[in-house]
C-alpha cells in the first residue's frame, strides 16, 4: 500500500502524483461538514410562480418561498468554506424532519421530493459562494428521514482526480 498523504485505501497503485513517499506535495482531499439545525423547509423552488407582463412570462417566488430561501441563507452562511470548490465534488445531504409519530431515523417517504429540496439547497450554497458553479456537484447522495433531532446534514466532499 502506498502512503502518500492522498492515497486511498481502496487504491494499490503507486500514485501519479508522487513517488509515494512521504514528500508528496499534493494535499489530501477538501472537505466540508456540518449540521443544520432547524425544522427543513416544506416549501420547494418548485413553487416558484409566474405572472405574464406584457405578454411574456415572468417567474417570481411567492412570500413563503423567499422566507424559505432568507432561512436557508442565515444557517448556510455559517458554514460558508474560505476558499471555494472549483473541482468536481461530491455532496451528501440528509434531511431530517420531525419524526412526530414515525420510528426515529426512519426514511420519509412523502413530500416535498428530494429534487426539488436539492434545487433551493444548492442555489442558496451557489449564491453564497460554496463552489463556483453547482454543475460541479458530480455525485449527489440524498436522504429524508424522521428524526428525533429535525435539520439538515451536508458533507462536500471534493473528488480525486481518480474520482473525476
Amino acid at each position: 500500500m502506498i502512503n502518500c498523504k492522498h492515497q486511498y485505501d481502496y487504491w494499490e497503485e503507486e500514485c501519479s502524483k508522487c513517488d509515494g513517499m512521504k514528500s508528496c506535495q499534493v494535499s489530501p482531499k477538501t472537505q466540508t461538514e456540518f449540521f443544520l439545525p432547524m425544522k427543513p423547509p416544506t416549501k420547494t423552488h418548485q413553487m416558484k410562480k409566474v405572472r405574464v407582463v406584457n405578454g411574456k412570462p415572468v417567474f417570481y417566488e411567492p412570500p413563503e418561498l423567499a422566507a424559505v430561501r432568507a432561512k436557508l441563507q442565515g444557517h448556510l452562511s455559517k458554514h460558508v468554506p474560505k476558499k471555494k470548490y472549483t473541482n468536481a465534488v461530491r455532496l451528501i445531504v440528509k434531511w431530517c424532519f420531525p419524526k412526530g409519530k414515525h420510528p426515529d431515523g426512519s426514511y420519509k417517504t412523502t413530500k416535498p421530493d428530494t429534487d426539488n429540496l436539492q434545487k433551493m439547497l444548492k442555489d442558496v450554497m451557489t449564491d453564497l459562494g460554496y463552489w463556483t458553479d453547482d454543475a460541479l456537484v458530480a455525485s449527489e447522495i440524498v436522504e429524508k428521514f424522521w428524526a428525533v433531532l429535525p435539520g439538515i446534514y451536508i458533507k462536500i466532499e471534493e473528488l480525486s482526480e481518480v474520482e473525476r
